[in-house]
């Protein structure tokens, strides 16, 4: 899972660094909760049909490594608005 970890973490840097301005990492915060909160849910309604204890387990693991995911993501998009801010920052203008 190393792999998604970091694919993500470079993705949050990206998105920092291409979108304009800073971002909103409180609403980035919370639509991760969200998406965590839906999928634990969905998990653990089919665990409860499957029978088994291991699919509702395996929701709060899915609720956990999104909320994982969303922190990472917005470390990244952190690193990416502080490098656009360098980036912009040695630009040198020219006067006539």
């Amino acid at each position: 899972m190393a792999l998604l970890e970091t694919l993500i973490f470079v993705l949050g840097i990206i998105y920092g660094y291409v979108s304009p301005g800073r971002e909103n990492r409180g609403a980035l915060l919370r639509k991760g909760l969200i998406i965590g909160i839906v999928l634990a849910i969905i998990f653990a309604i089919l665990g409860l049909f499957v029978g088994g204890a291991v699919m509702v387990l395996s929701g709060i693991a899915v609720f956990i490594e999104i909320v994982i995911l969303t922190v990472l993501f917005i470390i990244g998009t952190w690193i990416g608005d502080w490098l656009e801010g360098r980036s912009r920052h040695r630009v040198v203008k020219v006067s006539p």
